[in-house]
């Protein structure tokens, strides 16, 4: 038998100085049993704490087995499947056991999130009650794997038991729908609350930008200040993430400013989210000051400024960078490298870019995804490397998707537009396999024809086109004007100022007619 020592060097053992209390015995060891438990650091103690709690029969106790559970759950040598067995094998355990193996499963220590549903099985087979604390994670785990019907199913059960009100199942029940992208029920849930915090505000806020829906976020946000509730990080955090995607720079400079005017921590995370804003909106000179102002930076921190730099052609400075990097304790990962490969893209590097590509799998034991071989194929296809590029693509392990062949098809068009290698008629064959009724590519490959002058070829496949229906998406453009966004769409005159506009470019025109004349006149 295997006695554990405790701090004072007793074993664990019925004292014989109660004088035939058996109850203060009991209490004693029950009591050392916790600590030792709560001291517990390997799963080999655990099992060896576990025997004594056996022999002393304190395994129906249930503030030892949630103990025992815990620690299984939550530590990082715990294990899920040795504290699933003892709570199912338990005939007291509380919800709290349940609960914590329901979370355990749900979150990352876990790779299998979908045996949160058979815990919460085998806990209703149990007859333990769930309550307010059991549902949130079994959301989670349904939008880890995007269960709709699942989290539903949940949801029946969460009105069946009178728990819709709590707010903690609300907020993660709009979190569930928003990742499953059903805004709709999500905005449905948040709508029918009756009392909302601000984690429900969030919520909400960040279902409409997972969901695209930039411009209802930035509404939601305004609707939740006049509500009465301040923004935290993670407010400002989201909403730096639709100024992102909307472009709006003047609306990410005063989220910012409001972030300085609230005295709000600017952590690792709303840093991040500060340096891809201005990044991506083309302001590097703002992203490098706040990067440069961080205190404590991660590896998406330097990936965000990485693939800034590089988007923006500044691929010397986006190396130095990465190098940088490297040199610091932190490693990079999937997004890092992508953003050195387009700096090599941008920048004619296809050594180096070669180097890195080699470097990420081999060196880092990061396997490449199909964005990496993409941006390969873009570097072999910027630097008129066709026939590379071509071989690279069809050597890949996975299979080449429509965006690879449009890139390659795209740089065939550029470095040699009549085909002298033979690898655009190729790459067209591979493209139209795969996408035979996009309108895009029809009007790539028809342009191509009228550029080396087979008209007969581009009629021919754009009258194909109509008469199949097929139309290419109308190409967009916008720009800002005193903090607002105005979109413009190839082929519509749908904006308000449409007439004002053509009449402001017939007199540039115009003007720079006149001004061509003049100068003409001058020479001589």
């Amino acid at each position: 038998m295997i006695r554990l020592p405790l701090v004072n060097n007793y074993l664990i053992y019925p004292p014989k100085s109660f004088n035939g209390n058996l109850n203060l015995a009991s209490n004693s060891i029950k009591q050392q049993c916790l600590s030792l438990l709560q001291r517990c650091s390997s799963m080999k103690q655990l099992s060896q704490i576990h025997a004594q709690i056996l022999i002393s029969g304190l395994h129906g106790d249930p503030y030892v087995v949630d103990e025992i559970i815990q620690f299984c759950a939550f530590h990082r040598s715990g294990s899920l499947s040795y504290g699933r067995f003892f709570v199912e094998q338990s005939k007291n355990s509380v919800p709290s056991s349940w609960n914590s193996l329901i979370k355990g499963y749900a979150t990352t220590k876990s790779d299998s999130p979908r045996e949160a549903f058979w815990v919460f099985l085998a806990m209703r087979r149990s007859e333990t009650r769930p309550n307010a604390l059991t549902y949130p994670f079994l959301f989670k785990a349904c939008a880890t794997l995007s269960a709709l019907e699942e989290g539903r199913q949940v949801q029946a059960d969460v009105l069946k038991r009178g728990m819709d009100s709590d707010v903690y199942v609300r907020n993660t029940m709009i979190h569930f729908y928003g990742t499953c992208r059903k805004i709709d029920d999500a905005r449905r849930v948040f709508d029918e609350m009756w009392f909302r915090s601000l984690v429900s505000w969030n919520s909400v806020i960040s279902a409409c930008v997972e969901n695209l829906q930039f411009r209802d976020a930035v509404r939601c946000f305004v609707n939740m200040r006049d509500s009465g509730f301040e923004p935290d990080e993670t407010t400002m955090v989201v909403l730096l993430s639709a100024c992102t995607e909307l472009g709006n720079l003047s609306f990410g400079k005063w989220v910012h400013a409001q972030i300085i005017e609230k005295r709000l921590v600017v952590n690792c995370q709303l840093g991040t989210a500060l340096v891809d804003m201005y990044a991506k909106c083309g302001a590097l000179d703002f992203a490098s000051s706040v990067f440069n102002r961080m205190l404590e930076r991660n590896v998406w921190t330097y990936s965000a400024m990485i693939l800034g730099l590089a988007q923006h052609g500044f691929a010397v400075e986006a190396i130095e960078l990465f190098t940088k990097l490297k040199s610091s304790s932190i490693k990079p990962n999937y997004v890092t490298f992508l953003g050195v490969l387009c700096a090599c893209s941008h920048a004619g590097l296809v050594k180096e870019a070669h180097n890195f590509f080699r470097e990420m799998e081999h060196v880092h034991n990061i396997k490449p995804m199909i964005v990496h071989y993409g941006a390969m194929a873009d570097v072999f296809g910027r630097a008129a490397l066709l026939k590379q590029a071509y071989a690279f693509i069809t050597n890949m392990p996975i299979n080449p998707d429509p965006t690879i062949w449009r890139t390659l098809l795209s740089a065939c068009n550029i470095h040699d537009i009549n085909d002298y290698e033979g690898v655009g008629e190729k790459v067209k064959r591979r493209l139209l396999e795969l996408e035979p009724r996009r309108g895009g590519n029809l009007v790539m490959i028809a342009n191509k024809y009228s550029e080396v002058g087979l008209w007969d070829k581009a009629a021919h496949l754009r009258s194909n086109m109509r008469d199949r229906g097929l139309k290419k998406a109308a190409g967009e453009s916008c720009i800002e004007v005193s903090g607002s966004i105005h979109r413009f769409l190839s082929g519509y005159n749908s904006h308000i100022a449409c007439e004002n506009i053509i009449l402001l470019l017939d007199q540039l025109s115009l003007h720079m007619i006149q001004y061509a004349t003049n100068s003409c006149f001058d020479m001589f």
